[in-house]
């Protein structure tokens, strides 16, 4: 990655330090949100911890089922294994700088959801069509997982529905040129 992607409503993601440059240690990133961004879907990252401090805007967030929202200078961490979600709901940008540990292959994870969703490849909260999402969280799932259904569901689901989503030409990685990769 060149260090910034972009997806649409002008969302973008900038690298600051790549788990490479950290040893495997820290991937941190800022990221920029449109006003009134969409609201993700729940998830969680079963091994990793993020931080995020908000540079501004004003972020509404559910964290292990506490709702809150945060505002430029506050800060919030989300520990390993804790299903949340978090977007911008300010009339402005909303920024962050954050911050996951240890990095995973997070960054690739991330480069590809975000450049699916600058190609218009996803629906208006990013998520691709379900054979490619199978294919793509079949391979990260030590760096993301949905909440709902149960893990043993995704699982089972993912296993049946991912190499079919290969057959059809899915790949787990995509970067802006529109080229997956295994």
């Amino acid at each position: 990655m060149s260090g910034e992607t972009s997806s649409p409503g002008e969302s973008r993601l900038i690298i600051r330090r790549s788990g490479a440059d950290t040893s495997g240690a820290l991937l941190e990133m800022e990221a920029r949100y449109p006003p009134h961004s969409p609201q993700p879907p729940a998830h969680y990252h079963p091994y990793q911890e993020e931080h995020f401090q908000v540079l501004s805007g004003t972020f509404r967030t559910r964290i292990g089922g506490a709702e809150r929202t945060y505002a430029a200078g506050e800060s919030f961490t989300v520990p390993a294994n804790t299903p949340h979600w978090m977007h911008n709901v300010g009339d402005g940008e909303g920024r962050l700088l954050w911050q996951v540990r240890p990095a995973l292959r997070t960054q690739a994870f991330l480069e590809t959801m975000w450049s699916l969703a600058a190609d218009g490849k996803t629906n208006t909260g990013g998520v691709p069509n379900l054979l490619h999402l199978a294919v793509i969280l079949r391979e990260y799932r030590d760096e993301f997982r949905a909440a709902s259904p149960p893990y043993a569901a995704q699982r089972i689901l993912f296993g049946i529905l991912a190499p079919i989503g290969r057959l059809a030409g899915y790949r787990p990685r995509y970067d802006r040129t529109g080229k997956e990769t295994s």
